[in-house]
């Protein structure tokens, strides 16, 4: 047994998962379409965005049912208790609560329904960590306004946030405002956070960007409302980590990837925890053409509404360079170049605990804000034995080598205060929309079709979780 640093009293030792890809229930209890509802599962290598009107004849939707948490959330719950989770990362359904976005009253049905959630994680002394969005905004805002590109968002998204805020306050403390609001500068953003883009015409960096600034004025919005509601209230940023190297020493690789830390990573940790937009981002913008159209308050706004602190989702690095010719890595949001010195996992994403450690220095130095890390976790296809059991030994190491990390990073003083990886249990990949790239510590029958009991089945790497957090991050 090798003894890294314990970690802080009180550290967060939970796991993660997000409604649309875990809840089920698409259209009970009084809940609107989403924007995840319409997305088909991997026929073609990527995700299908479907017309607005659901034809389950035609294609099979994952998010409809999903692991069916929405039906099973008491037992659910109860084995996230067996595991010594002491928090649970979740999302709450904006169509849950207002069906079409733009509803004058709430709908009581889908507020219960959370009521019992978070009733039910306190009698486990569960700590609740809630995205307030998380892919999954109502469907009727991308018809009816275009998405996030436009500026009536905001006020919508601000009276769905007073909404939970007052309904939760003595319930939630810990809020996040958007689940990886810099995908937005990738395309694949357009899809599935901010503009709500179905056709390609439409997705412009220009178009994200816009929606990008819109989210970060409604961010700011919310986190002065919620301290206003409940001063206890600690409300966050969420960034998708795009770590990527200077695939060489050429000081034009180092240029580039410096440039590419600042606009896929910093752009948006800069405009959230510090509260202005940096010079770097202004220079792209004049660069690339790109006009978005900040009001006069809104540089005030975003000056008064930073957050408390930092969370991140990290699985993986890539290089970045000037040589195109080099082979590519696969990962989430955005393809990088290989790093010869990385093995990847089976669906190709290069696994880098020490890349962790880097990060979460980089991140801390330049905030000195405390660091969540709200997504980490391998996707494997895990098999169920004779015995009924599944020996997923790889996905110990992985995260095992991952805590060690998370230990040097805290001895570097890094103000780690949790680590909720992917996922709690299996539930629908976002990057295909499949069940057989599995990420949980709980096993759910399903397949990528639909078909399956949704028998839930401890994997060996719960146990090992489990006596993980009971060492508090000794290995």
């Amino acid at each position: 047994m090798s003894h890294v640093k314990n970690f802080p009293t009180g550290f967060f030792w939970g796991a993660a998962s997000s409604a649309n890809q875990f809840e089920g229930g698409w259209n009970e209890g009084g809940k609107g379409v989403n924007t995840a509802d319409i997305i088909t599962n991997q026929k073609d290598g990527f995700l299908r965005l479907t017309t607005p009107q659901i034809d389950s004849d035609k294609y099979y939707y994952p998010s409809h049912e999903a692991s069916d948490f929405y039906h099973n959330y008491k037992e659910d719950i109860k084995l996230f208790s067996e595991m010594g989770l002491n928090s649970f990362r979740m999302s709450i359904a904006w169509a849950r609560v207002f069906p079409n976005g733009d509803d004058e009253c709430p709908n009581e049905e889908g507020l219960k329904f959370y009521d019992n959630v978070f009733d039910e994680l306190k009698k486990y002394d569960i700590e609740p960590i809630v995205t307030i969005s998380h892919y999954e905004a109502p469907l009727n805002l991308a018809i009816k306004y275009g998405g996030w590109r436009n500026r009536a968002l905001i006020n919508l998204y601000v009276k769905y946030c007073d909404t939970i805020f007052r309904r939760y306050k003595d319930k939630v403390k810990h809020w996040l405002t958007f689940n990886e609001i810099n995908c937005l500068t990738v395309s694949f953003g357009a899809i599935t956070a901010g503009a709500m883009i179905i056709s390609d015409e439409e997705n412009t960096e220009e178009v994200r960007f816009q929606a990008l600034h819109h989210q970060f004025v409604a961010s700011a919005l919310a986190v002065k409302l919620g301290h206003e509601i409940n001063p206890d209230f600690k409300i966050g940023c969420m960034i998708a980590y795009m770590c990527g190297y200077p695939s060489t020493c050429n000081p034009m690789d180092i240029l580039k990837a410096q440039q590419h830390d600042q606009m896929k990573n910093m752009l948006c940790g800069d405009v959230q925890v510090r509260g202005y937009y940096p010079s770097f981002a202004k220079r792209y913008f004049e660069e690339n053409n790109i006009n978005i159209v900040v009001e006069e308050n809104d540089v005030e706004i975003l000056k008064n509404g930073t957050v408390d602190l930092y969370s991140l989702s990290y699985y993986m690095t890539n290089c970045v360079g000037t040589d195109a010719s080099k082979d590519k890595a696969s990962g989430n949001l955005i393809v990088g170049l290989k790093n010869p010195y990385l093995k990847a996992s089976e669906w190709g994403w290069q696994i880098d605990p020490e890349g962790l450690r880097w990060v979460l220095n980089n991140v801390y130095d330049r905030y000195q804000i405390p660091i969540m890390i709200v997504e980490n976790g391998l996707g494997a296809e895990d098999i169920v034995d004779e015995n009924n059991q599944v020996n997923d030994d790889y996905r110990i190491e992985y995260l095992r080598r991952h805590i060690e990390q998370m230990s040097e990073a805290i001895k570097d003083g890094v103000n780690l205060i949790g680590y909720t990886p992917w996922s709690c249990m299996d539930l629908v990949s976002l990057s295909g929309g499949e069940m057989k790239k599995r990420y949980g510590f709980i096993y759910v029958d399903k397949d990528n079709d639909g078909n399956g009991t949704l028998k839930r089945i401890k994997k060996k790497s719960f146990y090992w979780y489990k006596q993980i957090i009971e060492q508090n991050g000794i290995i």
